[in-house]
């Protein structure tokens, strides 16, 4: 059984970095599925912020984050990070780690497994 928990959100400034965690289930997570993040903020649909590939080698971000977030992966700690900088106000939403058999895609509707997600709020 797949399990999935975020942490570290929070409530930051604008322009400030901040890291969240996803603990992932088993020894053989990591090469098993792909990992997500996603995002929803209030009155708007989930969205995906960034993947990572089984093998780590491919990653994919969404154009609102590049050059400003950073997914890796832990494997001895079997956790999933995503490192946020220059945080702005719109991104602003609860952040989901989600996992997948296969490859890195962006539909939120193709992950089976789910966190609980995570508060981050960036005030201005």
């Amino acid at each position: 059984q797949v399990q999935l928990a975020e942490s570290g959100g929070g409530l930051v400034q604008a322009g400030d970095s901040l890291t969240v965690s996803c603990a992932t289930s088993g020894r053989t997570f990591s090469s098993t599925y792909a990992t997500a993040w996603f995002r929803q903020a209030p009155g708007k649909e989930r969205e995906f912020v960034a993947g990572l590939r089984r093998d780590g080698d491919y990653i994919e971000y969404a154009d609102s984050v590049k050059g400003r977030f950073t997914i890796s992966r832990d494997n001895a700690k079997n956790t999933v990070y995503l490192q946020m900088s220059s945080l702005k106000p719109e991104d602003t939403a609860v952040y989901y780690c989600a996992a997948r058999l296969g490859i890195v895609t962006t539909t939120p509707e193709d992950y089976p497994y789910w966190g609980q997600g995570t508060q981050v709020t960036v005030s201005s």
